[in-house]
């Protein structure tokens, strides 16, 4: 007999199993009873957690995102830490951020949600990371903070998704250097 779960664990599989539905299925063809049927729960179960499926899926979004973060380097320099975090994402993440947006366009349409919007309402943990990042590199006067804009902070995690929408493949270090060196330092320093 199966030992059932409770509390974090339960709320886990709950949201791996949404995650997989959505991941195979696509947001389309997502139902709260696929997500039943592959946590192996009941509907109350999911229902007292998530009332809707727009909800679930942003809740299992938020989730496999947190599950992918990645550490906030710190090299010493504003360069290194960077390239090791678009290294990071380039590469092994580079099909969780395909799957999302391939996936996840119908519930973009569906809800009225921007894929920027999605990914702002989960970001949390990230966006500390990254601004640890640049406010460590504004310290060692590495970067100039009047130039650290919104955009321009973003800018090279934009162009990386870019790259890899654009290819359906991971990032090669070359890209990844150019974002860095050609494009975003000469922007902040």
């Amino acid at each position: 007999m199966a030992q059932r779960r409770r509390g974090a664990a339960l709320e886990k599989a709950l949201l791996d199993a949404a995650w997989g539905e959505l991941a195979e299925r696509g947001y389309a063809r997502f139902t709260m009873d696929g997500v039943v049927r592959r946590a192996g729960t009941s509907p109350p179960v999911l229902y007292r957690r998530w009332a809707h499926r727009d909800e679930l899926a942003r809740a299992a979004v938020a989730h496999v995102l947190e599950e992918a973060r990645v550490d906030t380097p710190d090299t010493g320099t504003l360069r290194g830490d960077l390239l090791a975090l678009l290294r990071e994402i380039g590469t092994a993440n580079a099909q969780l951020v395909i799957l999302m947006y391939a996936h996840l366009a119908g519930y973009c349409q569906e809800t009225g949600t921007s894929p920027g919007e999605l990914l702002d309402a989960t970001r949390g943990k990230s966006a500390d990371a990254l601004a640890e990042v640049y406010d460590r590199a504004v310290a060692r006067g590495e970067a100039r903070p009047e130039r650290l804009t919104g955009r321009v902070r973003s800018l090279p995690f934009d162009l990386l998704r870019q790259e890899i929408l654009a290819t359906l493949a991971p990032v090669p270090e070359d890209v990844v250097e150019e974002i860095v060196d050609t494009i975003f330092l000469p922007l902040v320093s």
